[in-house]
Parts: C-alpha cells; structure tokens; sequence
C-alpha cells in the first residue's frame, strides 16, 4: 500500500487513471523484480479476492433498473453488438494464436467487456458528464457488466467438463436465469421493506454492517447454489439499488471499495513478469489493435442501430476502447480453474494497460473523426445522419418534465404492500423486539 500510495501519485500528478499506478505497484512488489521477500503474493491475492466481491457489490449498488429502462433499446442492442462481435474477434484470435477452445473462449470473454471504472473516470476527467451520450454509454456498461457475470458462471461451468455441450448450456442458462429470478424477487420484496421499516434505527455503523452482512450472506448463498461468489455480491448490490438507503450505502462503501479494489489490481501487477511483456510484445500489439479497432466499429454500429445519433455513437465507442475489471476478473477464474494459458495472463494485463494509457487521446479524436465521417459521407448517409438527429432532438423536447412515478416503481411499492410481505417484515421485527426483550430479561 506505500508503494501503491506513492505510484498512484505520481499517476494523478501526469494525469493518467490511478488504476494503472495500482497495477505498476504490483509489478514493483511482485516476486518478479525482487524475489518473493518483500511481499507475501498469496496474502494480497487472497485480500484481492475479497477486493472484487466489494468492487462488484457496489457496481450492483450503481445498478439501476429504471435507467436501464429508459435507455432501453440502446443499452439492449449496443452492449449485445459490442459483446457478440469483440467475441468472435476474441476467438477468432485465440484460434489464429492456435489456442485450444477453452482457452480461446477465455479470452473471447476478456475482451468484450469494456472498463465501468475507467470509461466513467475518462469522462469525467474530460469534462464530458453532461455531455447526451453518457447516459447511453453507462446503460450499455450496466447491461456489460451484468452480461460479464453470467458470463464467468458460463465460463467456469466449460472449464470445468472441458467441453461445450449446447443443451446442457442451454439447462445451465436456464437455471441462472430461474435462481437469478427468484433472488430478485425474493430480495425485492422483503429486504426494501425491512430497511424501510428500521430505518430510524440505522446510523452508518449498523448500516454499512449489515449491508456487508447481506453481501457476504448472498455470496455464500451464491457458491452454496454453485454458482460464483462474484455473482452473490453483484445480486445483492443490485437489490439494495433498489432500497431508500441506496445512496448512502453506496457512500459509505465507497472507502472499502476503493482500499479494496486498489489491492485487487496490486495483486494482477504482482503476476506480470516483465520480462515475458518484451518477450510477447507482438502479441500485446496485436490483441491492442483487435480492442481498439473492434470497440469503435462494433460499438459505433450498435450504437447507431440502438437509435443514437452518429455523433454520440462515435463519443461512446471512441471511450470504450479499453478492457478491465473484469477482463482481469475472467483470467483470474481460468488460472484458478488451472485452464488459462499462462502466456494469456501478462499479454492481457499488458493490453489493459496499454489501452487504458490511449484511452483519453483516443476519446479527443472522437469529434473529428466525426466531422471527417460527415463531411466526406455520401449524400445518402448524410440525410439518415441528419434525420437522426432530428429525430433524437424532438424526443428529448417531447419527453415531459414532471416528475412523473415510474411504471415500475408503482409495481414494486404494490407489491410491497401485499400480505404476504407485510408478514414477513412484521414477523421478522417482532422476532428481533422479542429477542431483545428476553436478553434484557
């Protein structure tokens, strides 16, 4: 962590993600450079996991589903572009580097996902939160991050029959979607209504306590169900999205998830071995250019298909060009599944950071590589980029401005009123009032 401390700034100082300082401390402290004396890498991987239970339960903190909602076919066709096409690329290079299926799957998966953290720090940084593409570009990034869960469950369940069967695929899918279901459900409907009726009660103390006890109980609830202790935080993040406390759980989470997310990238750093980054360094090029090349047409095009306008497609492709969390979250599962290759590990960690480092300057040349596009497109496509824009510009001015009670937030709070419900809240209360009544006896 001081040597993280240190890096980090001097990162901010030269005005470059702290992500990428965090993992040069891992290489720094790593066994690599110095031998194994100065730190203990089986600690700091054993706290790094823990670091990404809490990354993803507050990503399911950040989770909205109204939002989702509202951004609807965009989020729903982008992402599924994004993901489907940087698939077949991923694995279209897994077989020309003549990886085996597994292996080339693996690395499918490491590179459809952009960076949540990354992108929403890039734009940030660039002055660029207000900006009509942001909304559609994190709705895109929550349908990523929920399809990279699903993912990693689908992933394990291959490496570990070392085979790919469609129908049992299919049953496996199946059965997510069914357990995912009724933990929504379930977790909906009664923990909402719990927090509401103790909120008097809840100062930060036993807030953030019992928000971890929820996360850490859904991810023994998730490994229990044979599914991923990553899926359980993320569930569980995503339901009390949906509760009156939301924002401050999120706000008192926020220190943990950063000192833990800081050791999860320390321990990625920690595994790259210098050297073998100059021995694959037309690798590292390569899978660069297949990311950065592969996110601005494949997100440009679902973008465009999704309804955006020509220019928003390109501000939001032109920001994905990058991988992280969770492509590191995905070569983690392989290598602990004993399947990955280990010359995948270092040529990803290295492409993560090679993208991140060119994903500000490359985001700057958005704008006029969408003026260049304009000007120099045939009459044909000129007149459907106008219309588009037309289009979206008498959307937002139709849209109305009350503040109007969402469809689905009429649904839930009916629901929470029924019987069934009241019980269960009204009869886990008294069970507690009655439990401190008899320890006070």
């Amino acid at each position: 962590m001081i040597t993280a401390g240190v890096v980090s700034l001097l990162f901010k100082l030269i005005k470059q993600p702290v992500v990428l300082g965090y993992i040069v401390a891992g290489v720094l402290v790593g066994p690599h450079l110095y031998g194994e004396t100065i730190v203990n890498a089986d600690n700091v991987k054993s706290w790094g996991d823990i670091g990404v239970l809490f990354v993803l339960f507050c990503i399911g903190l950040e989770f909205r589903l109204k939002n989702l909602i509202s951004s609807g076919k965009v989020a729903a066709v982008g992402a599924l572009t994004i993901i489907i096409g940087m698939m077949v690329f991923g694995y279209g290079v897994g077989q020309f580097a003549e990886l085996d299926m597994i292996n080339s799957l693996f690395l499918a998966g490491m590179l459809c996902m952009s960076s949540t953290t990354i992108v929403m720090k890039a734009i940030d940084e660039a002055g660029m939160r207000k900006e009509r593409f942001v909304k559609g570009a994190t709705s895109i990034l929550i349908v990523e991050d929920v399809v990279a869960v699903v993912l990693m469950v689908l992933l394990s369940s291959i490496a570990i029959r070392h085979q790919f069967e469609g129908a049992e695929l299919l049953n496996k899918v199946l059965i997510l979607a069914i357990t995912l279901a009724v933990w929504f459900i379930t977790g909906i409907l009664i923990i909402p209504t719990l927090i509401r009726k103790v909120k008097k009660h809840l100062n930060d103390e036993t807030l953030i306590i019992l928000a971890l006890g929820l996360c850490l109980g859904m991810v023994l609830t998730a490994e229990e169900a044979g599914f991923s202790s990553a899926l359980g935080a993320f569930v569980m993040g995503s339901i009390l999205a949906e509760t009156v406390e939301s924002h401050r759980i999120e706000k008192l989470m926020s220190p943990l998830k950063n000192v833990f997310a800081a050791i999860f990238f320390i321990s990625v750093g920690m595994l790259i071995d210098p050297s073998s980054l100059v021995a694959y360094w037309p690798s590292i090029m390569l899978v660069c250019l297949v990311i950065i090349i592969g996110m601005i047409l494949f997100g440009t095009l679902g973008c465009w298909w999704g309804g955006q306008t020509m220019r928003d497609s390109m501000l939001t492709s032109f920001s994905f060009v990058q991988i992280g969390e969770f492509s590191f979250i995905i070569a983690s599962l392989g290598t602990s599944l004993d399947v990955l290759n280990p010359v995948i590990y270092p040529v990803i960690v290295a492409s993560s950071v090679v993208t991140t480092f060119l994903t500000p300057y490359i985001m700057k040349a958005a704008l006029p590589c969408y003026t260049f596009l304009y000007n120099h497109a045939s009459a044909n496509l000129r007149t459907k980029i106008d219309q588009r824009e037309q289009q979206v510009a008498e959307a937002e001015s139709a849209t109305p401005s009350g503040n109007t009670t969402p469809v689905a937030e009429k649904v839930r709070h009916a629901v929470r009123k029924t019987f069934i419900t009241k019980h269960l809240v009204n009869l886990f209360i008294k069970n507690m009032s009655a439990h401190d009544e008899n320890a006070e006896s």
